[in-house]
């Protein structure tokens, strides 16, 4: 007969953390950790993110996204100001 581990919420908090958080497989973690994936699962639903907390968390990866993109062309543009700048203050000695 098999006795039940008893893990404790900070184990499994930390379980979905590497899922949802670090972007793990639940095969990985549950394979590293020496539980089966339907505990992963269960432990999701459980002590994983709200439903809302994850749009929100969506709706914000997404603007970290488009804000970085923006970043980066407005840096290039800036750039070639500068470069420009540069080459006709040179021909106007």
């Amino acid at each position: 007969m098999t006795r039940r581990i008893r893990y404790t919420d900070e184990f499994k908090r930390e379980a979905v953390a590497q899922v949802t958080d670090r972007g793990y497989s639940v095969k990985d973690v549950a394979g590293r950790l020496g539980v089966c994936t339907k505990s992963i699962y269960d432990w999701m639903k459980r002590y994983g993110p709200a439903e809302p907390e994850r749009d929100l968390e969506d709706e914000q990866k997404a603007e970290v996204r488009r804000l970085k993109a923006e970043l980066a062309r407005v840096t290039e543009e800036r750039d070639i100001l500068k470069k420009a700048t540069a080459y006709f203050a040179s021909e106007s000695r």
